[in-house]
């Protein structure tokens, strides 16, 4: 089946294999960045502390964002995110998510992208050494 391409490579679609490219630039999108981000990670001057970008942040973000084109578009401005993001909620982690149980907590942040709309940012908080690490990026669609 033909997947429609946008400009930056990204399916335009609806389909399962549009979901499947979109999850595999994600993918790719991540990989790249972490070899231009060696530290694998970004300060942010809201929480005045880093966000660590680790497998989890990979995993949950290709998951979860690659379902809409717009979450997929939106990963493609991570290091603007992570540094820009500003704190709306904290919530508890969800005790039926495995991926969570190892937070303390989940930091709900939200980035006003200009030309673009909402993006909201979620960053766990490790429960013995409190990094900060980023759970899922996802585009906030006004309805």
């Amino acid at each position: 089946m033909f997947v429609k391409l946008d400009k930056k490579g990204i399916a335009l679609g609806d389909t399962t294999e549009d979901r499947k490219a979109r999850k595999k630039f994600i993918t790719d999108f991540y990989v790249h960045w972490n070899k231009s981000n060696t530290t694998k990670h970004i300060y942010n001057k809201y929480l005045k502390s880093f966000i660590e970008i680790r497998f989890l942040s990979l995993n949950e973000t290709s998951r979860i964002a690659s379902y809409r084109y717009k979450s997929t578009l939106a990963v493609t401005f991570l290091t603007e995110i992570l540094e820009n993001a500003k704190k709306v909620s904290t919530e508890k982690p969800n005790a039926n998510n495995q991926n969570q149980k190892r937070f303390s907590e989940m930091i709900i942040m939200e980035y006003e992208k200009a030309n673009f709309g909402k993006v909201k940012l979620t960053v766990g908080v490790l429960r013995d050494s409190k990094l900060k690490i980023q759970y899922c990026i996802t585009a906030i669609e006004n309805d």
